[in-house]
């Protein structure tokens, strides 16, 4: 009898703690309240944004030093509503968000958001969250890294499924570094036609290399030889051939102490080369002396190699120290065709003059139908990702026969994609392409985030910042996501394999 009372005792104890719950998880909306009479200022600001019906929740709530409390309600294009809010967060259990996305595919949600300022309910103007048929890529792999780094210890990439909030490592520089003092960097990873099973790492300095999965299979390589002034830096995987195009770099940096741009990031030397995974051999594939050449990147069918290349410069500033005019550094965008069984390369043909225009482009990336081209500009330079001018382009491709562009004039409007003042860069397409994405310094200047915007036909819509579970993860996280990659799948060697090839 006794263990009977005690059982009812726990049963109604828990039935009350989920009530409990249930009603802090969906409040009741505010009985009286005043009309604010414009949108929310919420953050993330998911305000009339376009998604995709497979994204994680878009939880986001209300600047904390204003207000006290925040109530929303979501309405799916089919009727049913449900309210949400904790504090000053609307956080949504990812069940729920997701049958809620499901009955509004290919429509909308209806959002409406009351908040508590100083005692006093507001109400603010509904918005819409757009959700479309076409999904996202699953996964998005980065480089977590300080915004300066005059010294650093701790780095990893990163990969998140973004259809949830699952977040892991693929590598991190602390099990395998061999000298405290030298110190590891890892970046610049790349995958085979948005897929694992053939991917690379560069792990640079201490115990460094570059780790290579072939078919599943883990090495680790070193890519310098005595014909090329260093190993491969900036990488793209062919889409069908176990061929790597790399660019080799005698990267500098510079730190500034007034200037907005903080840290200036620059070559004094760079060519191209292609690295045969099977063969380990190393062609040359562009080496000018006077001019530099990087971020080669595959179109999707294989046959042309897209990369940038500086512009001459004027001769009295040729044989001078490149610190002393960096500024006049500037990249235009050619290509050459590639003919697959004999590996061979046809002549330089330019794409875009960008330094005609007194701008500088880098890290192209051509839309899975080769029909759009992405990249990163500024008025100079190789690494807009510190330039606050740094802005996202999109040219429309001309033809399959010719698909040379040269100018702006085939410019798509990315005006909802780009930040004003920010810097905006690492600009790549998923791999259905109608999702963008780059990495953006926008909101407060040193942080990059991930933003994502949808593309179709052409137009783009509003951008928006990468959910996270608790909202206010963006503020706190002190790390810069570094060269985001969409990924159709995860990485599926752990951590202790890949450290298995530093031994």
């Amino acid at each position: 009898m006794m263990k009977r009372h005690i059982r009812c005792y726990f049963m109604m104890l828990a039935s009350v703690l989920l009530m409990f719950t249930s009603c802090a998880n969906h409040p009741d909306v505010p009985s009286s309240c005043k009309d604010a009479k414009c949108l929310p200022a919420i953050f993330p600001d998911y305000c009339d944004v376009t998604v995709p019906y497979n994204i994680a929740p878009l939880n986001f709530m209300l600047p904390i030093d204003e207000y006290e409390e925040c109530v929303a309600r979501i309405t799916t294009s089919d009727g049913k509503e449900q309210t949400y809010g904790d504090g000053v967060k609307v956080q949504i259990p990812e069940d729920e968000w997701r049958d809620m996305l499901n009955a509004s595919k290919g429509k909308s949600l209806k959002v409406e958001v009351w908040g508590k300022k100083n005692g006093e309910w507001l109400s603010f103007k509904p918005f819409a969250i757009n959700v479309v048929e076409q999904p996202i890529d699953e996964y998005v792999s980065y480089r977590l890294i300080e915004p300066t780094y005059v010294a650093w210890s701790f780095m990893e990439i990163a990969q998140r499924n973004v259809t949830s909030f699952e977040e892991t490592q693929i590598f991190n520089n602390e099990i395998t570094m061999n000298d405290r003092e030298k110190g590891q960097c890892l970046n610049c990873h790349s995958y085979q036609n948005y897929k694992t099973d053939n991917m690379l790492f560069h792990v640079r300095l201490s115990n460094a290399g570059t780790v290579i999965v072939n078919d599943g299979k883990v090495s680790k390589v070193n890519l310098k030889r005595d014909y090329t002034i260093s190993s491969g830096v900036y990488p793209s995987w062919h889409p069908t051939a176990k061929l790597i195009a790399f660019s080799t770099n005698l990267t500098r940096q510079g730190f500034h102490t007034l200037h907005n741009n903080k840290i200036e990031v620059y070559d004094e030397a760079s060519d191209l080369i292609l690295y045969d995974v099977e063969k380990d051999s190393v062609i040359v594939v562009s080496e000018d002396p006077e001019l530099l050449e990087v971020y080669p990147t595959w179109s999707p069918d294989g046959k042309y190699l897209y990369y940038c290349k500086s512009a001459p410069l004027p001769e009295e500033l040729r044989d001078t120290d490149i610190r002393g005019h960096y500024q006049k550094v500037q990249y235009n965008l050619y290509r050459r065709s590639f003919d697959i069984p004999t590996c061979k390369f046809g002549e330089e043909e330019l794409v875009y003059d960008a330094a005609s225009n007194d701008r500088s482009v880098t890290l192209p990336r051509v839309s899975p139908d080769g029909r759009y081209l992405l990249f990163a500009e500024g008025q100079y330079g190789c690494f807009h990702i510190r330039h606050s001018d740094g802005d996202i382009v999109c040219l429309k491709l001309e033809g399959k026969e010719l698909p040379l562009v040269k100018d702006s004039t085939t410019a798509v409007d990315l005006t909802k994609f780009n930040s004003e003042g920010f810097a905006d860069s690492y600009p790549t397409w998923s791999s259905n392409g109608h999702w963008i994405m780059c990495s953006s310094r926008r909101g407060d200047g040193n942080y990059s985030r991930l933003y994502y915007s949808y593309f179709k036909d052409g137009k783009v819509a509003k951008a928006f910042l990468l959910p996270q579970e608790d909202p206010e993860q963006n503020t706190y996280r002190l790390k810069c996501y570094n060269r985001p990659e969409f990924m159709v799948e995860p990485v599926k060697i752990s951590v202790d394999e890949f450290s298995k090839v530093f031994q």
